[in-house]
């Protein structure tokens, strides 16, 4: 039979208990329980994955051999659960005792660790809704930044593009041989631009009439035929003999390549 020194009501029935007496050690009570239940210590340590030392420690009731209350406590339901015995009592008897046999406080675990209870520190939430608070500031002012960056470089595109598109149209106009005060016999052929587009225009004699990037009204004389490249025929606007000539015939993905006659 087992015998446990710190009992002080062992009397080596096999009769369960019907409840933990007045001054029954809670670990004796669970003792005298398992041995009615003819469990083995060892089978019992197994089941519950808990060291033999520290179950026979649980057994006899020896606290300062085992961890702080709050395991001890945590042990006793466990073993109170595997053989069906009245945890509640089971704790309430530790709580009685502990102190007495250890000088420390029940919840002593509690108090001097430095892993609290969050929801029962003073002033935790007024923290958290402060730090959330200075997140969104944060989160905020860098929105702020980031709109102004891109408003900045939208502004610095779209003056760029308007610097562009504004620049004097005789910056980049090349216009070659185009004599029109001792060209007066021949063909007339006049050119309107909507924007800046580059010619090449030749009479049939061999005489390159104009040549370039063209931005302005073109009025060339020569004799025809004219071969005419414009590489963006869709800004162009061309007569001849003050006929208006329909370029699109000519024009195949945006240029048109071809040969005018009267």
């Amino acid at each position: 039979m087992e015998v446990n020194p710190n009992s002080q009501q062992s009397n080596g029935s096999s009769v369960v208990p019907n409840a933990l007496g007045n001054i029954q050690r809670p670990g004796e009570y669970l003792r005298q329980i398992r041995i009615a239940q003819k469990r083995e210590l060892n089978d019992a340590a197994k089941d519950l994955n808990i060291p033999l030392k520290t179950l026979t420690a649980l057994e006899q009731d020896d606290y300062k051999a085992l961890p702080e209350a709050t395991f001890i406590k945590g042990y006793y339901r466990t073993y109170a659960k595997y053989l069906k015995a009245d945890a509640s009592s089971i704790i309430q008897r530790f709580d009685e005792i502990y102190q007495n046999d250890t000088g420390l406080l029940p919840n002593h675990a509690l108090n001097n660790s430095p892993i609290k209870i969050m929801g029962k520190l003073s002033g935790s939430n007024s923290d958290r809704n402060k730090k959330w608070l200075k997140r969104m500031v944060i989160a905020g002012v860098i929105l702020v930044i980031l709109a102004i960056a891109a408003m900045a470089i939208q502004n610095w595109s779209a003056s760029k593009s308007d610097s562009r598109d504004v620049a004097p149209a005789e910056s980049d106009v090349e216009v070659l041989n185009l004599d029109n005060s001792t060209a007066v016999s021949g063909d007339q052929l006049e050119l309107e631009f909507s924007q800046p587009t580059s010619v090449h225009i030749v009479d049939s004699t061999g005489k390159v009439l104009a040549t370039g990037r063209q931005a302005a009204t073109v009025k060339l004389n020569g004799e025809t035929p004219f071969q005419i490249r414009l590489d963006d025929a869709s800004v162009v606007t061309l007569t001849l003999n003050n006929e208006k000539i329909a370029l699109s015939p000519y024009t195949v993905n945006g240029k048109a390549d071809f040969r005018l006659s009267r």
